[in-house]
């Protein structure tokens, strides 16, 4: 029979394409539960939210910002903003290209990540947020 653990992270973000590492605070949780062997899934509940890898260094957390507005431009007219007057349709847009999820396996207690690969959650907001993100873990 599978065995399924289940954890929630929350945090409050600044919006506007922030970059937040949560690699160690999985990591942590993964260590607290003693979970080996499993294949974790991280989710974020939110349209204006998304998960990526990345390397979380200086230049590309500037860098990740840049391509985003070059690709979906925050100062241009959204039918988003023109129904719900929020301004923040380009948001929208930028989660769902990056998507609201990612799979990782744990092997031997850790996240199957590259040397320079971390797990980022983006916020696309334009504004402040409390954010949730949801842990999965299928157990081994």
């Amino acid at each position: 029979m599978a065995k399924f653990m289940y954890h929630e992270l929350s945090f409050r973000t600044r919006g506007n394409c922030e970059l937040v590492n949560l690699t160690d605070e999985i990591q942590d949780w993964l260590e607290k539960e003693k979970i080996q062997e499993g294949l974790l899934t991280v989710f974020v509940p939110g349209s204006t939210g998304a998960l990526t890898t990345i390397e979380y260094e200086p230049g590309l957390t500037r860098d990740f910002p840049d391509l985003m507005e070059n690709l979906v431009p925050s100062r241009r007219s959204y039918y988003h903003d023109q129904t719900w007057h929020d301004g923040n349709g380009h948001s929208h847009l930028r989660a769902s290209l990056i998507g609201p999820s990612l799979t990782v396996p744990i092997h031997q207690g850790k996240p199957t990540l590259g040397t320079w690969q971390q797990i980022i959650f983006i916020d696309f907001d334009n504004r402040p947020r409390q954010r949730r993100i949801v842990l999965h873990v299928l157990v081994a």
